[in-house]
């Protein structure tokens, strides 16, 4: 076990607070959200920092803290980060802020871990990305971690407890699926 594990386990006995977990997983989670922040606007007010203290307070403020390991809580922080750029998104997008809600078609889904991404390609996504979630929730957990954490297929593999090679045929799979989801809602 390593020391997260350990230091998860402490917490779920009451032996260590949840403040202890913090400087274990600052780091990397500050590495996860500024590889995800790459993907935002220029001029985006939230910042890689801002968005790691958020994650842990959502992963922190609840009832029940019970992570069973490293993957189980990094796919949590995962799901949170996810979660707050998707309401950052839509806050961004309502017309009381100026956005328009008009729906921008993406030529090609790429989601490679690298370029930017707007408020509405990033909700087309989130969009088929719910869908796919229902369909293949272990693909789904991949996507995760590649796309709104920033993961490299390597280090998203390691996290899942995958091979490689799963993780690269996952990896394609999950890009046409969402491909093919996103060019049939284009045409309804």
């Amino acid at each position: 076990m390593n020391n997260l594990t350990l230091m998860l386990d402490a917490i779920e006995s009451g032996q260590a607070r949840t403040e202890d977990l913090l400087p274990l997983v600052y780091d990397e989670l500050r590495r996860m959200a500024g590889a995800q922040m790459q993907h935002e606007r220029a001029g985006q007010t939230l910042q890689a920092t801002a968005l790691v203290h958020e994650v842990f307070l959502r992963l922190t403020s609840g009832e029940q803290l019970n992570w069973q390991n490293r993957r189980h809580f990094f796919g949590a922080a995962a799901l949170a980060m996810q979660r707050i750029l998707v309401e950052q998104a839509r806050r961004r997008q309502q017309l009381k802020r100026g956005g328009n809600l008009e729906r921008v078609d993406l030529v090609e889904v790429d989601i490679a871990v690298s370029g930017q991404v707007s408020d509405s390609e990033l909700l087309a996504i989130h969009e088929a990305f719910g869908a796919f979630e229902k369909e293949e929730p272990a693909k789904a957990e991949l996507v995760r971690l590649r796309y709104f954490v920033g993961l490299t297929e390597d280090e998203a593999a390691k996290t899942l407890n995958i091979s490689r090679a799963t993780a690269s045929r996952w990896w394609t799979f999950s890009r046409a699926w969402l491909f093919q989801r996103m060019q049939g809602s284009e045409t309804e």
